[in-house]
């Protein structure tokens, strides 16, 4: 019945992931690797199993499913939301309160760092992509005194 519940909620999320930006995917990443990770986590060690499960698979979801630059950070904002998720959701509703605390903790730690990022590299700072050209004069002109000949133009008296 566990199993049955957490794929329907894994479809849940995948299909809506389809409609919307990067934070929505990093998001829905980080959910379905905190849930899973803290299902297998939970069955080989138990409730610390099920943290540290729900960390890793957290991370790894959550790095997938953000923008190029902002992968670590999204990473790191679902791993962490996820393991919290699982600690917090384990001790108030016990393993199903846990699963339910892995996917909200990885989602909004996977969507708050991927937002935090600074996109995919190449844009002003704000993650939108748009680059900035910053116009630069240079008003150092070289004077070549006519001769034309290479690193000979910076001196002032030529003898031929």
């Amino acid at each position: 019945m566990k199993y049955a519940s957490i794929l329907l909620l894994s479809f849940s999320l995948a299909s809506g992931a389809a409609l919307a930006g990067s934070n929505t995917e990093a998001a829905v990443g980080g959910a379905l690797g905190g849930t899973l990770g803290s299902v297998v986590g939970g069955t080989l060690g138990g409730s610390t199993g099920a943290v540290i499960g729900s960390g890793v698979g957290g991370a790894a979801g959550a790095g997938i499913g953000a923008r190029r630059g902002s992968r670590t950070e999204a990473a790191i904002g679902g791993g962490l939301g996820a393991a919290g998720g699982t600690a917090i959701g384990n001790q108030i509703g016990g393993p199903t309160g846990g699963l339910i605390g892995a996917a909200l903790g990885g989602a909004g730690g996977g969507a708050l760092g991927n937002a935090a990022g600074k996109g995919d590299g190449d844009g002003d700072g704000n993650g939108n992509g748009k680059r900035r050209y910053v116009e630069r004069h240079d008003h150092y002109h070289h004077h070549d005194n006519g001769y034309h000949r290479g690193h000979y133009k910076h001196r002032r008296h030529h003898k031929d």
